[in-house]
């Protein structure tokens, strides 16, 4: 059986996709493990986002953003669709950044979210 690719329902501006790149050469992460998105229960708004690198679960929608391929729970995309992922390199602040149009609340972090 063959997998569907979908387009991704998230985007990541340039700074954000060029460190990820970076990130996956740096750290020699493995052929079989892919840019995973979602989110899980905790943080100061009730839920907090997670951006790693993980290999497929059954569990997951299988997504293409550029030449990154995305994974995402397919129970969590109500969560993150048109979200868009930042990375900021700044003196005060360094770090992935979430806009996220389906957060209700946010906290002061920028990590944690309530919808």
């Amino acid at each position: 059986m063959s997998e569907v690719i979908m387009e991704s329902p998230i985007t990541l501006t340039e700074g954000a996709y060029t460190e990820l790149k970076k990130l996956i050469t740096e750290k020699n992460i493995p052929e079989n493990f892919f840019l995973r998105v979602g989110v899980k229960g905790g943080g100061c708004a009730g839920l907090s986002y997670i951006l790693g690198f993980d290999s497929k679960k059954d569990s997951d929608q299988v997504y293409q953003y550029k030449d990154l391929t995305v994974l995402m729970d397919k129970a969590q995309g109500m969560y993150l669709v048109g979200m868009e992922i930042d990375f900021v390199d700044g003196l005060n602040n360094r770090g992935f950044s979430f806009n996220n149009p389906n957060a209700v609340e946010t906290c002061g972090c920028g990590t944690s979210f309530s919808s």
